[in-house]
């Protein structure tokens, strides 16, 4: 019984202790945090001074916004801007027998016609296979078929007549045939200047590649270098920095550019270049239009409408189509497109220089019926010039 009694004892001991420290350790966690004592501030050392200014400074008065004197904006300050340096005028070349100056050029492709021809004929025996190498030259050169056919026969019944042929008789024989071939009567005359009206109209079409707006730039050139005055339309607005390209053309010669926004209508640039050509009292205007695949109709009749609204000032004196001379056939498949759209008035070659097959001369003018009027012989700006059937066939043959 003893026993019982000191265990129940010391279990309510037990329980009791237990019991405070619980309630210690709340009142212990509700307890809180004392605040932190607060530090004491002192100033920091004065840094050393001399003279007056070892003194401990002074409050001074201060302004305001409102009493500073502030500028009343009536008179702005303009900051000069250095003027900008206007393009250096070009003076061009005279034109007047440019061709003859770059005959040198020309030449270069003398070996594959007119030499060649010299050589052949002057073999002691004329049989047919001779006969049927010279037709092999003339068609290599792209001289065309019909063309061909017609200078063999007339060179055949001349050679017969000739009899003995020395190099200077067959030289001399060869240069007529070529002048007939090529054309010494037709007008090659770019028409700028008509009687009744200024400025001259002038479109310049072609499939782009084939160097016309390069051509479009050298041409205004051209017609600097003959004392006329030109504007030029850019009105190839689909092909990006066309028309950047031929106001850079035009400033080298002090020559006006009208354009348009890209990709904008090229009627409307080229209706406002002639309106602003007949402004200025310009002599000429150069439309350089979009290169036009020739196989696409929707863009061939786009091209004729341009010539219809230019139209709507004054009729266009000329339509040149530029061709790249190195094409051969496929520049006459080209041509013969152009001329169902717009009646084309004459033919540019452009890189009639080394590579380039003579030929193509005859070729091209008998597929149209319309003459050579400007050929292209290098990159250089003044390598334009106005064609020469002389220069033209003697470059060919040679000395």
């Amino acid at each position: 019984m003893d026993i019982v009694i000191l265990a129940v004892v010391i279990a309510v001991v037990v329980l009791g202790a237990l019991g405070g420290l619980i309630v210690g350790s709340r009142r212990k966690k509700q307890l809180p945090p004392p605040p932190p004592a607060a530090p004491d501030i002192t100033a920091p050392p004065a840094e050393p001074h001399v003279g007056d200014e070892a003194e401990t400074p002074r409050e001074e008065p201060r302004r305001t916004i409102e009493e500073v004197d502030l500028p009343d904006g009536s008179a702005p300050v303009t900051v000069e801007e250095p003027p900008a340096e206007a393009p250096e005028i070009e003076i061009p070349e005279p034109t007047a027998g440019r061709l003859v100056r770059l005959r040198a050029r020309l030449s270069r492709s003398q070996n594959a016609l007119g030499q060649g021809l010299l050589t052949l004929l002057s073999r002691e025996h004329l049989d047919e296979d001779t006969w049927e190498e010279i037709e092999d030259t003339l068609l290599t050169a792209d001289v065309g078929v019909q063309p061909t056919q017609e200078l063999v026969e007339r060179l055949r019944e001349r050679v017969k007549v000739l009899g003995t042929r020395t190099p200077d008789e067959l030289r001399t024989l060869l240069r007529e045939e070529l002048l007939t071939l090529v054309g010494r009567d037709m007008d090659r005359a770019v028409k700028t200047e008509p009687e009744d009206r200024k400025p001259g109209i002038v479109m310049v079409v072609g499939v782009n590649g084939t160097g016309k707006t390069t051509t479009t730039g050298k041409l205004a050139r051209v017609l600097v270098a003959d004392g006329q005055s030109v504007v030029l339309g850019a009105a190839d607005t689909f092909r990006a920095a066309a028309a950047d390209q031929l106001q850079t053309w035009g400033e080298r010669v002090g020559a006006h550019t009208v354009r348009g926004p890209e990709a904008g209508d090229p009627a409307s640039v080229a209706f406002d270049a002639v309106k602003e050509g007949k402004e200025m009292g310009a002599n000429v205007v150069l439309i350089d239009t979009a290169g036009r695949l020739h196989t696409k109709t929707g863009l061939m009749d786009e091209l004729g409408k341009v010539k219809r609204v230019v139209e709507k000032h004054a009729p266009v004196d000329e339509v040149l189509l530029v061709l790249d001379a190195t094409t051969g056939q496929n520049g006459l498949v080209q041509a013969r497109v152009f001329a169902e759209v717009v009646d084309i008035t004459g033919i540019v070659l452009t890189k009639l220089d080394g590579t380039a097959k003579g030929g193509i001369v005859v070729a091209v003018q008998r597929e149209l019926g319309v003459p050579v009027k400007l050929v292209g012989l290098g990159e250089g700006a003044d390598d334009l010039a106005p064609f020469e059937p002389e220069a033209f066939v003697d470059a060919l043959i040679g000395e």
